[in-house]
């Protein structure tokens, strides 16, 4: 899978662009905020149809514009796509695929699969445990699309449920809001379970294989992968059993809730507890160790994807200055393989030497090839 031509308009800093890219290795190097970034923001919109920058759509369109329109040829083994997506101002986006208009923007997810690499992975690792929900969540859909839809129904059950105990309104409507929850939590809490069983072994590998001898101590010791649940679950428990469980725990904290007016119980609580050396990451870990277990889990991503007939676009945002020359090296050596492989570097020498291909230099919304020529 592989994306063969990417045009925008009016997104970020480009009022128009149109480009033509090849399979294999391709690096955009430009000063900070020439618009690399911008670039796989686009592919990564496609895939996800969010930004791994900001939580709304109105930044990505250019000032003074009222729509921002991104278009992208995705060819996968003998089968090639057309993706359109019109990001409108206070207005619902449009989307089409191969010129036919979808009556949802979802219906698009699965056509383009990509796994990122960004500085802010590091917060996968040191930051809260919503951004570890967050990375499951997206892997979740990018594995499964329709989970896209469970999320979004439990989201909206969590935010109806949560305003009714914060307005202290008719509360012998929770029960009818818990088995809503329950239904909708115990699918989305029973797929994130059968992922971290197929992401730990996969993640302790690349662990060790992006680490290597530099943290050859931690990497002894081990790479904990585990999932952290609210409630108490049988071993082996199917749905049904995740529903009831989550349905009698909700019963036993009703009353805290309703003094908090907080929902307390499900998938949006419960933590991806990652842990290195036998020690918990988020407070332990060096920062060296944090990076390798940031990249173990993105390249995880990508081999469980793979493994699904979903080779994903690889796209690295401006990585390799957060890393050692260690790291580099041996992260370049486990990406170079990939189909496709997007890369923006601030300065290009941080690129290491294994990646070849073509480099464009990026300027002012301008792409230019490697001469400088357009």
């Amino acid at each position: 899978m592989h994306v063969t031509h990417l045009q925008l308009v009016d997104f970020r800093s480009y009022p128009a662009l149109e480009l033509t890219l090849p399979a294999g290795v391709v690096t955009f190097v430009g000063a900070n905020g020439q618009g690399k970034t911008n670039l796989l923001e686009a592919v990564g919109y496609v895939a996800t149809l969010g930004s791994h920058r900001v939580s709304g759509d109105a930044p990505l369109i250019r000032e003074g514009a009222e729509r921002a329109v991104i278009r992208s040829r995705i060819v996968n083994g003998d089968r090639a796509a057309l993706a359109e997506i019109e990001i409108v101002t206070g207005r619902a986006n449009k989307v089409r695929l191969n010129r036919r208009p979808l009556s949802r923007p979802r219906e698009l997810l699965g056509l383009l699969s990509v796994v990122l690499f960004a500085p802010e992975d590091l917060a996968m690792v040191k930051g809260d445990p919503g951004e570890r929900r967050r990375f499951l969540d997206e892997l979740l859909v990018a594995r499964t699309p329709r989970l896209a839809a469970v999320i979004a129904d439990y989201e909206r059950v969590l935010r109806q449920r949560t305003t009714l105990l914060r307005a202290h309104g008719d509360l012998r409507t929770l029960e009818s809001w818990d088995e809503a929850l329950a239904r909708h939590g115990a699918e989305l809490l029973a797929a994130r379970l059968a992922l971290v069983d197929d992401l730990r072994p996969r993640v302790q590998a690349a662990y060790a294989a992006v680490a290597g001898t530099a943290d050859e101590d931690a990497t002894e010791k081990g790479v904990g992968v585990d999932y952290r649940c609210g409630v108490e679950l049988p071993e082996g428990a199917d749905r049904d059993a995740i529903a009831a469980a989550l349905i009698e725990e909700l019963a036993r904290v009703r009353p805290r809730e309703i003094e908090r007016g907080v929902t307390l119980v499900g998938p949006h609580r419960d933590e991806l507890a990652l842990a290195v050396g036998g020690r918990p990451a988020r407070g332990y870990a060096s920062h060296g160790e944090s990076w390798s277990l940031a990249l173990a889990l993105r390249l995880a991503s990508y081999e469980l994807l793979e493994a699904d007939d979903r080779a994903p676009v690889l796209l690295l945002d401006d990585v390799f200055a957060e890393l050692d020359a260690h790291r580099r090296r041996r992260l370049a050596e486990l990406v170079a393989p990939a189909e496709q492989v997007l890369i923006t570097a601030a300065v290009g020498a941080d690129v290491p030497a294994e990646l070849g291909g073509p480099r464009f230099t990026v300027q002012r919304g301008e792409v230019l090839d490697v001469a400088g020529s357009g």
